[in-house]
């Protein structure tokens, strides 16, 4: 039976970009919610948004019929989870555990391994879509799982984006890494078109909007193309935290005996502006080690055509 948002006591451990706008649209949907994040401060948005403190991770399974936690690293993930005062032996029999960090899949498996022992129930959904997506409620939400589970849940997560099952337990984690392998090389092809057009003595804002009518185009084109043109880096999606979805793809590919050699490349790259500064910008920040003028606006043209 599908969980009622207006009735189910939802628990949230993170409050960070992602985790506060996800609380803020659980709660525009009038769900009760506790929360709980490392850092209180971190959680006053919520709080002042009517969402309920809790002192653990703990406190918050002990009270909740569904916990969503949105953390850091696979580190952050197993602590909250497995840790002294964690979710999983504080939380009641028939809880709904919904991990939505980008994660391993085999931690993602241990964790459901462990949550049916339990008599719980565990999802990995982890997301995409970054703080816009978050904010505005359209994350695509990629879950490995028991389909009942997911349907048990479906009307609290479609609050936050549209959730597509994937598989079993541990498959939401590899349905979010083909999306960053993906990602990965598409940055760094956008960087190198757009340094390739400077040093061309082209206008790169009228090669960006001729290669968004393109076969080129994409998501990431679209959205972090002007900012890398401006220097516009702040982050959505932060480049230590790409780092670790790389890092983590990297490690199941070699597993499953695959060859990554677009995803190599741009981790060393990624880890090489990180080592420049930027580790706590967005990925798009990648642009930098090819951005050796001031940002730009766009030409009168490009303006004009795009009012």
């Amino acid at each position: 039976m599908a969980l009622d948002p207006a009735t189910a006591v939802v628990g949230f451990v993170g409050t960070g970009v992602m985790g506060r706008n996800m609380v803020l649209n659980l709660r525009r949907g009038g769900s009760r919610v506790l929360v709980h994040t490392r850092t209180r401060e971190r959680a006053q948005p919520v709080l002042d948004a009517g969402a309920e403190w809790r002192d653990t991770p703990g406190d918050v399974a002990s009270a909740s019929d569904v916990v969503f936690t949105m953390v850091g690293l696979p580190e952050d993930v197993a602590q909250v989870y497995i840790g002294p005062d964690g979710i999983l032996e504080s939380a009641r029999p028939g809880c709904y555990l919904v991990d939505m960090t980008t994660s391993k899949p085999e931690l993602a498996r241990q964790i459901a391994q462990a949550a049916r022992a339990r008599s719980l129930h565990a999802l990995d959904a982890p997301v995409s879509g970054g703080e816009v997506g978050a904010r505005e409620a359209r994350l695509a939400i990629m879950v490995g799982g028991k389909a009942a589970d997911l349907e048990a849940v479906r009307p609290l997560l479609e609050r936050l984006g549209t959730p597509v099952l994937h598989g079993g337990p541990g498959a939401g984690q590899h349905a979010k890494l083909c999306h960053q392998i993906a990602s990965a090389s598409t940055m760094v092809g956008i960087c190198e078109a757009l340094a390739y057009a400077r040093r061309a003595g082209l206008d790169p804002w009228s090669v960006l909007e001729s290669i968004e009518q393109g076969a080129a185009a994409s998501w990431s084109l679209v959205h972090y193309g002007p900012r890398m043109l401006r220097g516009e880096y702040e982050p959505g999606l932060r480049v230590r935290h790409f780092l670790k979805d790389l890092d983590i793809a990297l490690e199941a590919a070699e597993e499953m005996e695959i060859d990554l050699p677009g995803v190599e490349l741009a981790r060393m790259l990624y880890q090489e502006v990180a080592e420049m500064g930027y580790a706590d910008n967005g990925t798009q920040a990648l642009f930098a080690m090819w951005d050796d003028e001031e940002g730009e606006e766009p030409s009168p043209l490009v303006q004009l055509r795009r009012s």
